[in-house]
């Protein structure tokens, strides 16, 4: 299905989707729970009002609150290391943490199983990985590994020469865990074991946790039936940088994208269901609450959800289909109608809120750039350098296009298309 000249035009000519990005950069990272993640709920909330032209619809989600007090780790010969934490992390005993750090490198499996025996007791080291590309080991399994294999601390080295990394443990509230924080290669480089023996530090952990509460925030432009195409991106980040292209680019992509096609919506089949998540750096927590208040019938009327998430920094673009096997050939046929490139990749990939729809049996597509590019810059999320200046305009604009035509496609496509997806 093409997308007609004017709602390209409206894209192409909407100057507010820059001015969007650089308002939500300038507010700060957006972990959740600080005051930039509350400015940023604000802010999307009165910018997604305009963009539809519906009220916000806010829906509570509360969540277990967590903020680091002090953060230090100190090596053997007394010097102190930047390290930034792991959300959720759990805190040292208030003297500290003294183990010795085992390395095992990049932290497979194939790592943690033949060091088995040697790593109780001690603080595992491992390495921060591009996310988005296949065979990745994310972080929070490496953690998992690490506690399941009895360390007692856990350090991830960031990809950037001088530069922490951040992201979340991946611990669930009241849940087990060990001590995490990210340090910079430099600093692990200084912990390689030699011949003495293994290297010791002291880490520091203050942590504070309470019980803590977010928002979803909704827009609904309806359609001629009930069913509905949701649109979504997550506005929170970390606050080691901008979160630039994670995911100031998806929430100011949804938005141009609802301003260019919120005029035609209510002639379309389908309505459009504009939705802004929080605490999705904290295991998806906003969309998983979501989807789980939703009944049957209201998961039915779901025909797809496009999850927009890191969609700038590089020029090609991926679609994770989330083993939809359906939906390819419909998004392949959209993608080139409307003069784009596009890949798909169908396993399921729980890195984003498309996954949390996906495994409702919603079907659902995130889509990605960079993808399988240790080049492009998107090997920096998390890190840093996640700053605006990583983002052409021009990137985020085809990016916000191929949205357009896919959400719009997905609204209009007659039964019993859509329904097959599911298959």
């Amino acid at each position: 299905m093409l997308l007609s000249s004017e709602l390209v035009g409206r894209i192409a000519g909407d100057a507010a989707l820059m001015r969007d990005f650089d308002a939500l950069c300038a507010l700060g990272g957006r972990l959740a729970g600080t005051p930039s993640e509350q400015r940023a709920m604000a802010l999307v909330a009165e910018r997604g009002a305009a963009a539809s032209g519906v009220a916000c619809r806010s829906i509570p989600v509360p969540y277990g609150g967590w903020r680091a007090l002090r953060t230090e780790l100190r090596l053997a010969d007394g010097s102190l290391v930047p390290g930034h934490p792991l959300v959720r992390s759990v805190a040292t005993p208030a003297d500290g943490l003294t183990a010795e750090v085992i390395d095992l490198g990049r932290g497979t499996p194939e790592e943690f199983a033949a060091h088995r025996g040697e790593i109780a007791g001690r603080i595992v080291l491992v390495r921060h990985e591009l996310m988005f590309v296949a065979g990745t080991i994310h972080r929070r399994r490496k953690y998992d590994m690490a506690r399941e294999a009895g360390a007692v601390g856990f350090l991830i080295a960031g990809p950037v020469p001088g530069g922490l990394v951040a992201g979340s443990s991946g611990r669930d509230e009241n849940g087990a865990g060990i001590p995490g924080i990210g340090i910079t290669p430099e600093t692990a480089a200084r912990l390689a074991r030699t011949a003495s023996g293994w290297p010791r530090v002291t880490l520091f952990l203050d942590i504070h946790e309470e019980p803590a509460q977010t928002q979803t925030l909704l827009f609904d432009i309806p359609g001629r039936s009930d069913e509905w195409v949701v649109l979504s991106a997550h506005v929170d980040g970390h606050d080691v940088s901008e979160s630039a292209m994670d995911n100031a680019t998806g929430v100011a992509a949804a938005l141009a994208v609802t301003r260019a096609l919120a005029p035609q919506v209510a002639t379309w089949r389908r309505g459009l269901r504009l939705a802004f998540f929080s605490v999705e750096e904290w295991a998806l927590t906003g969309s998983a609450q979501y989807v789980a208040s939703l009944d049957e019938s209201a998961r039915r009327k779901i025909a797809l959800n496009v999850n927009l998430d890191s969609i700038a920094g590089a020029s090609r673009l991926t679609a994770l289909t989330s083993g939809f096997a359906p939906l390819e050939p419909f998004l392949l046929g959209v993608a080139e109608a409307n003069g784009h490139s596009l890949r798909c990749v169908r396993p399921l990939m729980m890195n984003s809120d498309h996954g949390n729809f996906a495994l409702a049996g919603i079907p659902a597509l995130r889509l990605v750039a960079g993808y399988d590019d240790p080049a492009a810059n998107l090997r920096l999320v998390l890190t840093p350098a996640d700053t605006r200046d990583k983002i052409a305009p021009s990137e985020l604009r085809v990016a916000a296009q191929l949205t357009a035509a896919i959400t719009a496609a997905a609204c209009q496509v007659d039964s019993p298309t859509a329904a097959s997806w599911r298959l």
